[in-house]
């Protein structure tokens, strides 16, 4: 039986930890090394780490990054950015990384999705739809490469096609929402849950541990990710890695929601 996580989603950009708002303007906030450190003493249920600019410019995964990230991380880790080949993900296994994250690959050749589940598990992939609402007519649609490219589709299609290729987990992650710390999106993500069954974990908005806990409590079993609530603190955005306490975390996870068996 699973248990909502509450998860630190790390972007990585020329190797430190950046931040950015809407999927723009990058800010420095550290080195991603030191931040596992902490999260590692804070007992992060699980940690995400995308690497923004790999896939934009079409270079191989840092492996060298990913190995260091692997061996200081004493919680499960998911890292995303410029796979998109099955030998890839094998490899991003092999240092260590429990789950790999797959986002404009999978939209751009969605037969790599059973291709690497077959190699890894479907248990170790993951699919990030980065969705963005059209203004006028209230519409997702899932982009990609960055925020930079949009495809078009439906996010609620995409995630069906996902689960059926056999994909362990999916992603949503909301630009419009990224980084504005004004509460996550749940309008979508509920229509994504009544649409597919795979664990979900829902990114962009968070500002608050009260933010967390209404994901929760709509949801039920899910994982609350969340980039500037965990590096940031107070009103003037001060960087200071943090994360709920233990006793914080069970009151946050409480939830009259049912758990999910799946």
């Amino acid at each position: 039986m699973l248990r909502p996580r509450i998860i630190p989603c790390l972007l990585v950009q020329n190797n430190g930890l950046v931040k950015t708002v809407n999927f723009k303007s990058p800010k420095y906030v550290g080195d991603p090394i030191n931040a596992v450190r902490i999260f590692n003493e804070k007992e992060s249920d699980e940690l995400i780490l995308l690497d923004i600019d790999a896939t934009i410019n079409k270079v191989e995964p840092d492996y060298k990054l990913i190995a260091r990230l692997a061996a200081e991380c004493r919680m499960p880790l998911c890292y995303g950015g410029g796979v998109c080949t099955t030998e890839q993900a094998k490899k991003i296994i092999s240092l260590g990384v429990e789950k790999v994250a797959i986002s404009t690959a999978a939209i751009k050749t969605p037969h790599l999705i059973s291709d690497v589940a077959e190699e890894i598990g479907s248990q170790s992939v993951v699919v990030v739809l980065d969705v963005k609402k059209r203004s006028l007519e209230g519409q997702y649609e899932v982009w990609t490469h960055n925020g930079k490219n949009n495809t078009g589709r439906c996010p609620i299609e995409v995630a069906k096609d996902v689960e059926k290729r056999g994909a362990g987990e999916i992603v949503i992650n909301s630009i419009d929402h990224d980084g504005e710390m004004k509460g996550y999106d749940l309008a979508l993500p509920k229509k994504i849950r009544e649409a597919v069954s795979l664990p979900m974990t829902i990114l962009g908005g968070a500002g608050s541990l009260q933010d967390i806990r209404n994901l929760i409590s709509n949801f039920g079993i899910v994982g609350a990710a969340a980039g500037s609530l965990f590096v940031f603190k107070g009103v003037y955005k001060a960087v200071l890695i943090n994360y709920p306490s233990a006793i914080e975390k069970e009151g946050l996870i409480r939830s009259n929601a049912p758990l999910y068996n799946g």
